[in-house]
């Protein structure tokens, strides 16, 4: 994947695992609210392998 891939996905990633995470509390649902963070957490790590990946490239 490429750069912009992977911070498109690691973006959309982290904002449905944000809002997995608010039903999850707000239903009282703490498997949600885990999976949700989960996701959250590899959005973002995949949104940081695309900057990594933008920064190799363009250096």
């Amino acid at each position: 994947m490429g750069a912009t891939t992977d911070k498109l996905k690691g973006a959309a990633n982290s904002a449905v695992g944000k809002a997995k995470e608010a039903v999850g509390k707000e239903s009282g649902d703490p498997k949600l609210a885990a999976k949700g963070a989960a996701q959250d957490t590899k959005g973002k790590v995949q949104k940081a392998k695309g900057e990594v990946k933008d920064a190799i490239e363009n250096a």
